[in-house]
């Protein structure tokens, strides 16, 4: 009976060991010396300007928000592709309901001047 967990006991063995190396050569290979650059809260090379709790237009998080609803809805549709073919008519038509709903919402965003970004 305890055969049957040897390959999972094996499996567990060797992601540890293998986090255990990755993060022993991490270790290894990684500089000793930091400059002002590496101290700085962000390396892209760009000056920091202003502080970093700064104020930002409410355009930014609409467009976030909006990004993120239609971005989740659209993920909805994969797994209606999986089982279309079991869904068959009744599927398809649950699909164009859902796909006009999302529409209507891209619409009414659009018209409003929620994605335009000056």
């Amino acid at each position: 009976m305890l055969e049957a967990y040897i390959p999972v006991v094996l499996f567990i063995i060797v992601a540890i060991g293998f986090a255990i190396v990755a993060l022993l050569m991490a270790w290894l290979v990684r500089p000793e010396r930091y400059n002002k650059v590496k101290l700085e809260p962000y390396e892209c090379g760009i000056e920091t300007r202003g502080d970093a709790r700064d104020r930002y237009s409410i355009r930014y998080y609409i467009i976030a928000m909006l990004f993120v609803v239609f971005d989740v809805e659209t993920v909805f549709m994969f797994p209606w592709a999986v089982i279309m073919h079991k869904l068959k008519l009744f599927g398809l038509i649950e699909m164009v309901v859902f796909l006009f709903i999302l529409l209507v919402g891209y619409a009414y965003a659009w018209k409003q001047g929620a994605l335009e970004w000056a």
